[in-house]
């Protein structure tokens, strides 16, 4: 069975979740790797025996290495296009993480691009993969709880709260990431309220900065925050479901709490990445009779990312597959709510 060999780029923490996810797929072999940190480099490249010529500061050797066969980059947001660009041109295919890029107007010129020159490409919308959120997708689907009419989807952590006096790092800084919670966080909003109700049709939005500065480390100077650590927004889907929205880094005792509840005429389902084997059915089992049961996830919905992935390289398209156009979406979705906050108005899409 043919392994695929992958080029990482960017070895921070997150680079280690992709590592052990291909290493549990067994399709995949990392020969190179590339970060702007020597230590970094030397460290992973230890880690995973890549030979050191084969170890790159500059991210572009990596993508036109011939012995590179797809490339999974997991970067900060603001060299997300100039890798996606990199690997358009080279018509090599990746996996990029999200936000699929720091503002809207890199998106569209990717976009041209990639309409040029199409290739298989995939964003990593990494709770697409939570058993219980594919199971509620394909209930849904079924018309199990019937026409939905509302629902509600929420991401919540809590290592920024004020307690944690969280000095400032990349995350805070705009000229990096573009937003923050929103981007970081609620693009997973976005992609799930995509990936089980279909398109935003119009909406409205409030985002706003909690912990208003931060010290620098290095400095030991106060950061004035210039993005976000709250955002909520309300939209009409297509089919005029009705959602609410809301994420933050500051809710004390939330760990990693992304979760939906979906209303429809015949019941609602609650699904959250805290039970990622189950979910909770609610519906009327006799007329004025309401049962609530809690419900395993099926083996069939149990795919992994990398399976897809795999899928992918292979010449096919899974469906739930997270694709280029998906990161597209998704990034005008999110330029959409920052022009509904600044303005105060409701956004069409």
């Amino acid at each position: 069975m043919r392994k695929f060999r992958i080029g990482l780029i960017g070895l921070g923490g997150m680079a280690q979740e992709h590592i052990r996810w291909m290493n549990a797929e067994g399709r995949y072999e990392i020969v190179a790797v590339s970060d702007v940190y020597e230590e970094a480099l030397s460290k992973v490249g230890e880690q995973l025996a890549v030979a050191p010529d084969k170890r790159y500061s500059d991210y572009n050797r990596l993508i036109e290495d011939p012995d590179v066969d797809a490339v999974v980059s997991v970067t900060p947001n603001n060299v997300h296009a100039e890798i996606v660009r990199a690997c358009l041109q080279a018509r090599k295919p990746f996996m990029a993480e999200k936000p699929f890029t720091r503002v809207f107007e890199e998106a569209v010129q990717l976009l041209e691009l990639y309409e040029q020159q199409p290739i298989p490409a995939m964003l990593a919308f990494t709770y697409r993969y939570t058993p219980a959120f594919r199971y509620a997708r394909e209930l849904v689907r079924e018309g199990k709880i019937g026409a939905v009419r509302s629902f509600s989807i929420q991401y919540l952590q809590g290592w920024g709260a004020a307690p944690n006096n969280v000095p400032y790092i990349w995350r805070f800084n705009k000229e990096i990431t573009g937003t923050g919670t929103l981007g970081d966080l609620g693009s997973h909003m976005i992609d799930m309220a995509r990936f089980l109700f279909g398109e935003f049709e119009e909406l409205t939005a409030q985002l706003h900065t909690i912990i208003a500065e931060r010290q620098d480390s290095a400095s030991g100077n106060r950061v004035k925050i210039e993005v976000d650590d709250f955002a909520s927004f309300q939209a009409r889907m297509s089919g005029d479901a009705m959602g609410i929205f809301q994420t933050t880094r500051n809710a004390i005792g939330s760990g990693n709490q992304h979760e939906v509840s979906i209303y429809g005429d015949f019941g609602t389902i609650h699904a959250s990445t805290l039970r990622p084997d189950h979910l909770d059915w609610v519906r009327e089992e006799a007329p004025g009779q309401l049962a609530k049961t809690v419900i395993e996830v099926p083996k069939h919905c149990k795919v992994t990312q990398y399976a897809d992935f795999t899928a992918l390289l292979e010449g096919n398209i899974p469906d739930g597959l997270p694709g280029f156009m998906d990161g597209y979406r998704n990034q005008q979705i999110l330029d959409a709510i920052v022009r509904a906050s600044e303005s105060k108005t409701a956004i069409h899409l």
